[in-house]
This record gives structure tokens, C-alpha cells and sequence, in this order.
């Protein structure tokens, strides 16, 4: 099986009006793709951003849940938060999974937006179940991940839809549709 990597990146994002921001790191993002990570076998949960006083935010709330008191009042929560890397940016994102695997990792972007070239879950799945290089999830947060990040995937899945035409997903929920669509048993 290919060992999966997730990245949330908070720039280079949209903002609504399709500039390309840098959004604000929250608790609920690194606590809850951290569970789902740790649920489904990932091997590392990056949280990327360049701006050091959110890294700083995120390493004070990595702290807590690790070393300080929230490591007793919650263990379960202690081992998944084990798994979150801060990383600056994708390039060093990128050059992690690369140390940590000696292989360079396929990219895979996520996005809301339809568009040529998706790629099914079915077929990222079987991806994810052939033995080869790490697969490397891209998570947008904002409106989503700019087209220099998307210029780079090996594959850009297909958007998970619901039953009408709305398609708002927190990227929380987003993340756990996703990795329970790749690693579930059937």
C-alpha cells in the first residue's frame, strides 16, 4: 500500500474575491483532520503556513495536547495530535515526506470546483492500495487552493458532491469524507 501524507495549506489560497491569501490557521482544523488522520493511517498531518505567529499559535495548541495538561486529560487525543508536522510551505512539505520516505511524493489536490481532468475516487483508491511512492493529499482551505499549486498535482481528484447544488464542505468534513472514501473497508 502507498504510504498517505495530508497537507492542509493555508496559502497559497483564494479569498472569495479569487485573490490568492493566506487564511488564518484554527483548533478545529489541526484537532479534527488530526483525529481522522489517525483513524485512517496517515502517515503525517502537515499544517503549512508561512506566516510564523500562526505557526506559533499552532505549535502553543500542539503543546497543550502533547506536553501540557490536555496530554492527561486526553491521550486519544495526545497520539493523533503526534501525528501533525508545521511546515512553512509546500516546497518544504514536499521535501519532508521526501526525507521521511526517500521517495518523492505524487501529489494529489483536492478542490470543490469541477473541471477537466479530475480523477475518481476509485481510481486514487487504487492508487492508494499498489505499493509505490507516497501519496501526498493537498487540502485547500479558504476558496480553495490556487492554480499554482493545482499546476503541480499528479492528480486532481473529483469534487465530493451532496445531493443538491450546494458544495460548502468545511475542509474537516472534507478531509474525513476523503480519507473514508480511500481507506474504508469495502
Amino acid at each position: 500500500m502507498a504510504a498517505i501524507y495530508l497537507a492542509l495549506l493555508h496559502y497559497p489560497v483564494y479569498d472569495k474575491g479569487h485573490k490568492v491569501v493566506t487564511t488564518s490557521i484554527t483548533n478545529m482544523d489541526i484537532h479534527d483532520i488530526a483525529r481522522s488522520a489517525r483513524t485512517y493511517g496517515v502517515k503525517r498531518y502537515f499544517v503549512v503556513t508561512p506566516v510564523r505567529t500562526l505557526r506559533a499559535l499552532a505549535e502553543k495548541i500542539l503543546d497543550h495536547w502533547q506536553h501540557g495538561y490536555g496530554s492527561v486529560y486526553n491521550e486519544t487525543r495526545k497520539d493523533a495530535l503526534a501525528l501533525v508536522t508545521l511546515t512553512d510551505d509546500l516546497a518544504s512539505t514536499i521535501q519532508a515526506v521526501q526525507q521521511e520516505t526517500g521517495e518523492r511524493p505524487r501529489l494529489v489536490v483536492t478542490s470543490a470546483r469541477t473541471g477537466a481532468g479530475r480523477t475518481t475516487f476509485v481510481e486514487i483508491r487504487r492508487r492508494v492500495e499498489e505499493v509505490g511512492p507516497p501519496l501526498l493529499f493537498l487540502l485547500g482551505t479558504g476558496w480553495g487552493l490556487a492554480e499554482e499549486v493545482l499546476e503541480q498535482a499528479a492528480y486532481i481528484l473529483e469534487p465530493i458532491r451532496g445531493v443538491g447544488a450546494y458544495n460548502h464542505l468545511s475542509v474537516r468534513s472534507a478531509a474525513a469524507i476523503l480519507l473514508d472514501r480511500l481507506r474504508s473497508a469495502r
